[in-house]
């Protein structure tokens, strides 16, 4: 019992810190069971394309993933996030928490011994609260995609895993009832993801993960089998 409360400080200290975790990692659950788990996803920074600056977000999610066969799962979530997006010369548009979600899967491609390859698809939208300043009416969403190719290898008390990613992260912009989409910037679509699923017992496990060059994204999840 004192392993999961200090699990849970763990989690909780780590959020204030803004680190989360969105590829989910390679432990998934087996046919027709479920995990479920606390995340909170934290986009640092993601570049835009042309002269529209950069954006970020904070995310928080409960997660409920469902295996299909022993070698796919479908990864759901649902929770809140926020916007923050800075132009050059521009004062930044803070975009307070509301409503967000996603959704994806992930497929096991090669498992032996104690060495695993996952492939993984995921989306996640956010639709936070418009903005009405200086009498112009603004709605953003940020919408999320990315595929991931990642390995791990089990120790004792630790599996660290390794990948790269193919993401795209889009700020979609109403003024005024207009609507734009401005895409992230295209040249940094491809990152580095390193993380780690650390065990708390055999049921419940705590999931760190950090991704690198195309976006600067930090991640945590307390993650409970059933």
């Amino acid at each position: 019992m004192h392993r999961i409360c200090l699990s849970f400080l763990i989690y909780f200290c780590t959020v204030n810190f803004c680190f989360a975790a969105p590829c989910y990692g390679t432990r998934m659950p087996d046919n027709q069971q479920f995990t479920v788990g606390l995340q909170t996803h934290s986009v640092l920074e993601r570049d835009l394309i042309d002269q529209n600056g950069e954006m970020s977000s904070l995310q928080n999610f409960v997660l409920i993933s469902y295996g299909i066969l022993d070698w796919l799962c479908l990864d759901m979530k649902g929770g809140v996030g926020n916007i923050k997006q800075q132009s050059p010369g521009v004062e930044r548009i803070d975009y307070s928490a509301y409503l967000g979600g996603g959704y994806g899967f992930r497929m096991r491609l090669y498992e032996y011994e104690k060495t695993k390859i996952v492939f993984g698809f995921q989306h996640i939208s956010i639709h936070p609260h418009k903005t009405h300043k200086n009498g112009i009416k603004r709605k953003a969403v940020s919408d999320d995609w990315q595929f991931s190719l990642l390995a791990s290898h089990d120790f004792p008390i630790i599996t660290p895993y390794l990948g790269t990613r193919w993401s795209r992260m889009d700020y979609i912009l109403w003024i005024n009832g207009e609507r734009s989409r401005i895409k992230s910037d295209l040249t940094k679509s491809i990152g580095l993801v390193i993380g780690a699923d650390i065990p708390i017992d055999d049921r419940i496990w705590l999931n760190l993960e950090g991704n690198f060059f195309d976006a600067e994204a930090f991640a945590v999840s307390l993650n409970f089998n059933f």
